[in-house]
């Protein structure tokens, strides 16, 4: 059985003690957090053995194998290639990093290591998105030339006064917290990772007022300057001449409380990836005809991050997430807020 730590104790780490323990290869050994009360209720809710109140220590045990990192944004590519220096694998929660130049060096560590690293990408592996990649692969869409990814929320950003909505800490709002799910699953959908420009625009509008405060994050407010943005909009133009909008907002006068979603079209179908809708217009029946119950195979049935990551590591799956997909989502991001801050379009 391979041996987990998990660093962070925070809501995000139980979807990482649940997925290593649905590996059914895998166990979670140890926990570290900076929060006594955080790291103590976490242990005891999953019977953890070990508990650990900084991260260098869980590290530094020898028996640990892998790393689950869930950590501020800020500490993702310290403590990623810390783990990596000391031997483990590494699973990353997004974003990948805080910039593209941090990300590099993530990928440095892991070749330096052998050992497997990756951003833990969720979005790919539900089972609408796996059915519109199914249908992908085998060139249904013909060329897909427009991507939009969208995710909206009406009044729901992290807690207001916490790292989340400090940049220090953070490294962006809301085109680095649920933007990058959006925009990854569009690439990998179309399968092109290679970027030409990005035009983007951030908007800071109601968390810097004290609006808009949603009712997740297990972050102790600590009066930290809210100065992120809380709604996004971003075209990406592609090597070969697709485009993707990108619109996110954690907060936004809107009808719904929430909507997402990545749509794509092709020259020859279009489709949407929750619920995993395929739709092409049938010239002899004269009607856009929904194809989404054709039944191909997906390739993660496991649908887990986590398992996947624990397979790859025993050499019985490939890694969803490549390093160079990785670093072409944060290419975009670092491109897309040194585009908003200078008014002009940024060439890749």
């Amino acid at each position: 059985m391979l041996k987990f730590g998990i660093i962070g104790a925070g809501m995000i780490s139980q979807t990482g003690y649940d997925g290593v323990i649905q590996s059914g290869a895998a166990e979670v050994v140890a926990v570290a957090d900076t929060h006594p009360g955080r790291l103590a209720e976490f242990a005891s809710r999953n019977h953890v053995p070990r508990t650990f109140p900084t991260a260098p220590e869980l590290i530094a045990s020898r028996d640990i194998d892998a790393v689950y990192v869930a950590v501020p944004n800020a500490l993702h590519a310290p403590l990623a290639i810390a783990a990596l220096n000391a031997g483990k694998h590494v699973i990353l929660d997004k974003p990948f990093a805080t910039s593209v130049a941090e990300a590099e060096q993530v990928v440095a560590a892991a070749g330096r290591s052998g050992k497997l690293f990756m951003v833990g990408m969720n979005r790919r592996f539900e089972e609408g998105p796996q059915k519109v990649k199914a249908a992908a692969e085998r060139g249904y869409f013909g060329d897909i030339y427009r991507m939009r990814a969208f995710w909206r929320r009406r009044a729901d950003a992290p807690r207001l006064g916490t790292w989340f909505g400090h940049r220090k800490l953070s490294g962006g709002g809301c085109f680095l917290d649920i933007g990058v799910h959006v925009l990854d699953l569009a690439l990998w959908l179309a399968g092109n990772f290679e970027p030409e420009s990005v035009c983007g625009a951030a908007y800071t509008t109601f968390g810097n007022r004290g609006l808009g405060q949603g009712a997740w994050g297990a972050s102790t407010p600590e009066g930290l300057a809210f100065d992120v943005e809380d709604g996004a909009l971003a075209l990406v133009r592609m090597k070969n001449g697709a485009s993707v909008q990108v619109e996110v907002s954690w907060v936004a006068h809107q009808k719904e409380s929430q909507s997402y979603n990545v749509e794509l079209f092709g020259s020859q179908a279009g489709a949407l990836a929750f619920p995993g809708e395929v739709y092409r217009f049938d010239d002899a029946l004269e009607a856009n005809v929904d194809i989404s119950h054709i039944g191909l195979p997906i390739r993660y049935p496991h649908k887990n991050r986590f398992v996947n990551f624990v397979s790859a590591i025993r050499g019985e799956e490939e890694p969803c997430v490549t390093h160079e997909q990785a670093l072409a989502v944060q290419r975009i991001i670092d491109a897309f807020y040194q585009s908003s801050d200078t008014r002009r379009e940024v060439r890749l």
